[in-house]
């Protein structure tokens, strides 16, 4: 070769290299976030997510004049464990979705399938590119294959979504298909069509964050499970989250050192002996939890049942708690849905369960038949029923009803039924089964001296039919214990589950209640 020929072809590799060059430090440097500054950029809540030097980006150069095609891709390490990212860049075309953005979008996603690894989104997108239709909407390599992934990686692998703006049209699945929503306030919203089109369909006048904000989805819709101030502050509970979840379902998740309570002590009367007056069930599992390791989810939607992750002595348990002091802890469509996706995030994940009863039954009435409370209550059961996880039974005052079959009777096959003394177990209350039994009898009794005698005997034999010796002696409770010995009572059984195994196969799925 002359040194004419090798000095052309250094002065082209030179020009290539200078042009990757350039196109790198444009894609690097993304769209202008100014105009938002309410907003962290993209490459800012990635570095606030993953460990210091660990970002590994994929198809940087990807686009046409438009910086990483207005998506980043990669992997990175939460506490030294290997993450796939998805980040819309929410200055580089609204962070729509083009045939490029579907396609590194798909890439991590099944490297995140191949490798087991958890996913991470940061969701900010207007949605589909309007202007590349062909590229996002209808073919093989398109949206529709990233949700086909979500759902192949759904109970596989952690997902967790931080929604720092939009998320419209078909890309609000995105969200829906992922295993936590964490929402930033006034920023956030998911809709499958805008105000301006919903009017337009439907006539209705409304606002984005009446349709689709962040407050409305966390309280109403159920669709997202926190609310946050800020884009760190969503970040870093996100951080938090992924340290309570394994790597993937083949996985447990870790241990750690276990701490006591936050409140170790427990003052009388903390439960009421009266099953009609309310207490917040947050005060028996700050009492129960290590300190500050309760995770709550969905804190603000169907407040009559209370979700979250918790570690007791180090060990992840899953916390399934009627809530006496909103709607006396009965149990109500949304209620049920949110204990039925609980329960299963749990089982997928090998999260042990603990069910704190204080329940007087389903909610009863014309409004909620015809809600389909049994169809939703159907759902809640096949859940619990079909979790394979440890599941451990505390009876802390009232199980009534069907109540008490959803919040893991012992039918069910809990690992153990554990009952404070203040538990009362039955189909309805004493006073209730008394009413319905003898209604006639005591209508006809004029005297109220006599009338009131009367009631009280029978509600006393109603009371000795499930009282707590007997319960005990006909194997309905494994023990009845003081509250204040309630947490070591299940950390010993927790202790004796740690090597359970899950059944050998003996079906694909179970064919879910509507």
């Amino acid at each position: 070769m002359t040194d004419a020929a090798t000095d052309m072809m250094r002065q082209e590799a030179e020009k290539q290299i200078a042009e990757t060059e350039a196109a790198a430090r444009a894609a690097l440097a993304g769209g202008d976030a100014s105009r938002w500054p309410d907003k962290l950029p993209v490459r800012q809540r990635i570095a606030l997510l993953l460990d210091p030097g660990s970002w590994v980006e994929d198809g940087l150069l990807a686009g046409d004049g438009l910086p990483a095609d207005g998506v980043l891709t990669g992997v990175g390490t939460i506490q030294g464990r290997p993450v796939a990212v998805i980040a819309h860049d929410f200055a580089v075309k609204a962070g729509s979705w083009g045939q490029l953005t579907c396609e590194k979008q798909i890439r991590i996603l099944e490297r995140a399938d191949r490798d087991l690894m958890p996913v991470v989104y940061l969701v900010d997108s207007a949605g589909g590119r309007l202007t590349d239709q062909l590229g996002f909407f209808p073919g093989r390599r398109g949206a529709a294959a990233i949700f086909n992934l979500q759902v192949r990686l759904s109970g596989r692998v952690p997902q967790i979504c931080c929604l720092h703006g939009p998320s419209a049209a078909g890309g609000a699945y995105m969200p829906a298909f992922t295993d936590w929503v964490g929402m930033v306030a006034g920023n956030a919203s998911m809709y499958l069509a805008s105000p301006r089109v919903a009017e337009k369909v439907t006539g209705e006048s409304t606002t984005l964050e009446e349709m689709g904000g962040a407050l409305m989805h966390a309280t109403v819709s159920g669709c997202g499970d926190e609310v946050f101030d800020a884009d760190w502050q969503v970040i870093a509970a996100a951080r938090l989250l992924l340290s309570y979840l394994p790597d993937s379902w083949q996985s447990a998740p870790a241990s750690t050192s276990g701490t006591e309570p936050e409140l170790p002590d427990w003052p009388e009367g903390l439960i009421p002996l009266d099953p009609n007056t309310a207490y917040d069930v947050r005060e028996v599992i700050l009492r129960l939890a290590d300190a500050g390791s309760f995770f709550e989810i969905k804190a603000g939607w169907a407040t009559e049942l209370v979700t979250g992750l918790a570690r007791l002595d180090g060990r992840v348990v899953g916390l399934v708690a009627n809530q006496p002091s909103v709607r006396s802890g009965a149990i109500f469509v949304d209620s049920a849905d949110k204990a039925a996706r609980f329960i299963s995030l749990c089982d997928a994940f090998n999260i042990p369960l603990v069910f704190l009863q204080d329940v007087p039954g389903f909610m009863v009435g014309v409004a909620v038949e015809r809600q389909g409370i049994i169809r939703h209550g159907a759902k809640m059961i096949t859940a619990m029923a079909c979790a394979e996880v440890p599941k451990f039974t505390v009876v802390l005052r009232k199980a009534y009803a069907a109540g008490f079959y959803a919040m893991c009777a012992p039918g069910f096959e809990p690992r153990a039924t554990i009952a404070l003394p203040t538990a009362t177990i039955g189909t309805m209350s004493p006073e209730a089964s008394t009413n319905a039994v003898y209604a006639n009898k005591i209508a006809a009794i004029a005297d109220p001296v006599e009338r009131r005698e009367f009631v009280e005997a029978r509600v006393a034999e109603q009371a000795a039919d499930f009282s707590l010796a007997r319960m005990g002696g006909e194997l309905v409770v494994d023990a009845v214990v003081p509250p204040e010995r309630l947490r070591a009572e299940l950390l010993g059984r927790l202790r004796a589950a740690d090597g359970w195994q899950r059944s050998g196969h003996r079906r694909h799925h179970v064919v879910s209640p509507v």
